[in-house]
């Protein structure tokens, strides 16, 4: 066995040791061109993810999961928890998605746009950075006996762990509460706010544990979409890999020929999750690219040509021509397709009005007794509608048949009804003689008319019901 603790048993993950205890790893510093790409990529994302919460379009969040109301703005558009199944393509658009750049791209998610990564790489790693040193001398800290400079910095460090991740989980907070309302919550005592106050405690912990102490486990460990990555991939997806007909044999090995890798193990040393990209595609690689530059590094310097270690295909590798058009990509891309083609269909049709009259549940009727005398039944309904349009207008609500109009008397608050206020559940009471029903039932059909155009935008059949006489 090599004496190079680099160079593992390839069944032993780098985080453990021989009785399965973790070792906690401390990535070296890398410079290049994917460095710089995903540095600015990454705050692109931080960014995006701080200012979203904060942009408002009319009045409205323009993207806010209010769960208590059970309403989802989405960029203008409002969605109510009946809505679920327009929701759901949006999830499964997203997961066909994840699916199709994996299949081009391999782990691409991993290592530029997951939270998990981008987050630690950004800012936890940085902070550590800032407050131990580089990747030697904090591995050469966290050795050491705990004296009052090791917990000085440990303190100093995981205090500013505990207000990124405060900041992080208020930013989390403001995509559910709602940005203006959060300021006001946050600005008020604990106790008056208690459900969300706990909340925002447990996200700051799972945060700040995870970010700042979990790290490369959760990829390892926990993550399920490095499981079944594996399917999503085939020969010809692009990958961080290592080019071994050219790399091989490694410098060291006695074997004559040597290859272009130098056995520095440097690509090892910047791996944040400790594999060794030579020994082929792995599950734990979460194709951060910092391997590519660190080779790139080491082969500027010894004088030899770059891309020992590249973004690549396996068949590439083996000098097979790579097909264009693949049946996996194709599938993904097409359930994409057909995802959003049905999603904006049914977005298109849900701007036009929908209601729902609910009988109440106590007493289906009530008798009374009319102005003229006459012996008559009050029905009591709930009605909701749903609107998603930008309309001021409002609709007058009647029965289609002229005679229903001039013997049901419609009771509600309003009438016409303005759109804007679809949200709301808005008590009907229709009131009738109890000659116009047979047997104890009369349907009839309630109109919908824009006040504006006088165009009758929905039509709702309902059923009155009274006493059996």
């Amino acid at each position: 066995m090599s004496k190079n603790r680099f160079d593992l048993h390839e069944e032993r993950l780098a985080t453990t040791d021989e009785k399965g205890h973790r070792i906690f790893l401390f990535p070296e510093d890398v410079k290049g061109i994917w460095r710089k790409r995903r540095t600015y990529f990454y705050w692109f994302l931080i960014i995006l993810y701080l200012v979203l919460p904060w942009i408002y379009h009319q009045g409205e969040q323009v993207l806010l999961f209010d769960l208590p109301a059970r309403k989802f703005h989405f960029f203008g558009s409002t969605f109510y928890g009946h809505d679920a199944p327009i929701l759901s393509l949006l999830l499964f658009g997203f997961i066909f998605l994840m699916g199709f750049i994996t299949s081009l791209y391999g782990r691409a998610w991993c290592g530029w746009a997951c939270p998990q990564t981008v987050f630690i790489d950004a800012i936890y790693r940085q902070i550590e950075k800032f407050v131990e040193g580089k990747a030697r001398a904090r591995q050469k800290l966290e050795n050491e006996p705990w004296t009052l400079k090791k917990f000085g910095k440990k303190a100093l460090k995981w205090g500013l762990y505990l207000l990124v991740s405060l900041h992080i989980s208020h930013s989390f907070l403001g995509y559910f509460v709602g940005t203006r309302n959060l300021v006001g919550i946050s600005l008020s005592p604990p106790t008056e706010h208690m459900d969300l106050f706990i909340t925002m405690i447990v996200i700051t912990a799972i945060f700040l544990i995870d970010f700042g102490w979990f790290r490369e486990q959760f990829c390892i460990i926990a993550c399920p979409y490095g499981r079944f990555q594996s399917v999503m991939m085939d020969e010809d997806s692009t990958v961080v890999a290592y080019d071994i007909n050219r790399g091989e044999p490694r410098r060291g090995l006695e074997t004559g020929n040597e290859g272009d890798c130098i056995n520095c193990y440097h690509c090892v040393k910047v791996c944040p999750t400790g594999i060794d990209i030579r020994r082929g595609t792995q599950l734990e690689c979460i194709a951060c690219t910092n391997c590519i530059d660190a080779c790139d590094e080491i082969m500027e310097k010894v004088g030899k040509p770059k891309g020992l270690i590249s973004y690549t295909s396996e068949n590439k590798l083996k000098n097979i021509a790579s097909k264009r058009f693949r049946i996996r990509p194709m599938i993904y891309l097409t359930a994409i397709i057909a995802a959003v083609i049905v999603f904006t269909i049914s977005l298109l049709n849900s701007f036009n009005l929908k209601a729902t009259f609910v009988r109440a549940s106590k007493t289906p009727f009530q008798q009374v007794i009319l102005k003229s005398g006459e012996e008559g039944v009050t029905n009591f309904y709930k009605l909701r509608m749903d609107f998603k349009g930008e309309s001021d207008s409002k609709v007058l609500l009647a029965f289609e048949n002229p005679k229903d109009n001039e013997l049901i008397e419609i009771k509600t608050p309003r009438n016409p009804l303005p759109l804007k206020e679809t949200q709301k559940k808005i008590n009907i009471f229709f009131r009738f003689p109890q000659s116009i029903l047979n047997k104890g039932n009369k349907k009839s059909v309630v109109t919908f008319t824009d006040e504006k155009s006088g165009k009758i935008l929905l039509k709702k059949e309902i059923n009155f019901v009274g006493p059996i006489k």
